[in-house]
């Protein structure tokens, strides 16, 4: 017992007297210690006391990308909270380059025995990925929900930001300002997430601008997701002359203001930027940026409530809940100039 004791408090970052206090369930310990504590236990493999069993229903695995974007740390902790809320504990599993990929951590979720699994901006959104690995895991059956990202034929609840919609309300702010010259960066065209963002930027292009396919395709720039993706992609849009560029993602939006700073443009008087996601300290940016609010806590307690009727066999609609992106209008988006910017 001592020996597991150990385990058990290097796991949970608390010393061994509080595993001990937990599990015997003694008073002194705050609930977000207690919680450690038990979610040590499950991630080790450590049966529960009988006494504490009723104070879980089981683990829940929670595959996000990466950390380095905080927008899918904003996901992570409204999931894990209404996760623990539900009785259930949180295993949080974060992909980085040359790291654990999301079927390693699949295998390690099922050999603990996890009651289901949310996926947020998983393979499920990239259509060049092979999504059988999605059907094995429902013919177990194991309850999943999918965030962000959609797959016909795959018989699970999706949870998704209208990034259609955001592709629409990011130019006609921009129009409304004055802007004609605007462009698009985003990241790689496989994204389902992007291709929608992209066929609302071109609905919005070809009705509010008059824009011709050819013209609009012009002034579409993809890249690598992050900030130097988006300095890059915003570099070769500003060499064609744009005033205002939408943005996949608030990482790419500051990219888009390095770049513009780099020739000299001022961010807005000469060139307007507006991001996507509105991830926590965006507004804090010089400038505070305009962008497309992701509803993360609306987003995130559906996902875990459809997560949670899986597992208790009550199905939900196994379709796409759509929620609606709000314009948040900050400082980085001003009136169109009246000349062109010319190009460093």
């Amino acid at each position: 017992m001592r020996a597991r004791l150990s385990d058990i408090a290097q796991q949970a970052d608390v010393s061994e007297a509080t595993v001990s206090r937990v599990l015997n369930d003694r008073p002194g310990v705050s609930a977000e210690t207690r919680q450690a504590v038990l979610t040590a236990l499950d991630v080790l493999g450590y049966e529960r006391p009988a006494r504490l069993r009723k104070r879980s229903a089981g683990l829940v695995g929670l595959v996000v990308p990466e950390l380095d974007n905080p927008i899918f740390p904003a996901f992570a902790q409204v999931i894990e909270s209404n996760l623990a809320q539900g009785g259930y504990t949180p295993v949080l599993c974060t992909q980085t380059a040359g790291g654990v990929t999301e079927d390693e951590y699949v295998e390690m979720l099922l050999d603990r025995q996890v009651s289901g699994i949310v996926f947020v901006s998983g393979l499920h959104a990239d259509t060049a990925a092979d999504h059988e690995r999605y059907r094995k895991l429902l013919a177990r059956p194991l309850p999943i929900v999918l965030v962000n990202g959609y797959v016909a034929g795959i018989d699970a609840p999706f949870v998704s930001c209208d990034d259609r919609e955001a592709g629409e309300l990011a130019v006609a702010h921009l129009v409304a300002l004055g802007h004609r010259r605007i462009g698009l960066i985003s990241g790689p065209n496989r994204f389902m997430p992007v291709q929608r963002k992209i066929a609302g930027y071109r609905a919005a292009m070809k009705r509010l601008v008059g824009l011709a396919d050819d013209e609009i395709d012009e002034l579409i720039s993809l890249s690598l997701f992050g900030v130097e993706g988006g300095q890059a992609a915003a570099g070769r849009l500003l060499d064609r002359g744009v005033t205002g560029i939408a943005c996949g993602s608030d990482l790419m939006a500051l990219g888009a203001i390095r770049a513009a700073r780099q020739r000299g443009l001022s961010v807005p008087g000469e060139v307007s930027v507006v991001g996507y996601d509105d991830s926590p300290l965006i507004a804090f940016t010089d400038p505070p940026l305009t962008t497309l609010r992701q509803p993360v806590i609306a987003m995130a307690v559906a996902a875990v409530r459809a997560l949670i009727d899986e597992i208790h066999g009550h199905a939900t609609h196994r379709s796409e809940y759509v929620f609606r992106p709000e314009l948040v209008a900050r400082s980085s988006t001003g009136v169109a100039p009246l000349s062109v910017p010319e190009a460093a």
